[in-house]
């Protein structure tokens, strides 16, 4: 998750931020892009497992908060993301990866001002074709182009 404290190096460098998981943050993110004159990106980290070790709005908060977000111009959300449970078989994430799939195209219908739904972030290096099959248009497989980490 990011921290509301590095918000303005994180918009030095990235072109979309993919943890957008709170009022807090939402605010930061738009002082920062209303300062430097340019609407933000971002993607709404929904946590659809329920675990409390992963970051992330619960599914009931998603539509309240992007109603937040339409009214105001300078953040713009770009679709969803998620961290599936870690697992040994990649088909244990793929309910976690259609509920997010089935909460883009919910939202996707609301029609919001400044909120399209064109990406799902979701899988890593253990599950990814199980998320593209489920419609991820973001993957993060590190550890399939790096190796394991020491």
């Amino acid at each position: 998750t990011l921290q509301t404290n590095k918000v303005k190096q994180a918009l030095e460098w990235a072109d979309l931020i993919h943890s957008l998981d709170r009022p807090s943050l939402l605010q930061e993110l738009v002082k920062q892009a209303e300062r430097r004159g340019r609407p933000v990106d971002a993607l709404v980290q929904v946590n659809v497992s329920g675990e409390a070790s992963k970051h992330g709005l619960p599914p009931g908060d998603l539509e309240p908060f992007l109603r937040q977000v339409a009214q105001q111009r300078w953040v713009r959300v770009r679709g969803l993301m998620t961290m599936a449970p870690l697992s040994d078989n990649p088909e244990d994430a793929r309910p976690h990866f259609r509920r997010l799939r089935e909460l883009r195209d919910q939202m996707q219908a609301l029609g919001l001002e400044g909120v399209t739904m064109e990406h799902l972030s979701m899988g890593m290096s253990g599950d990814y074709e199980v998320a593209v099959e489920e419609g991820a248009t973001l993957v993060r497989v590190g550890t399939a182009i790096f190796g394991p980490r020491d």
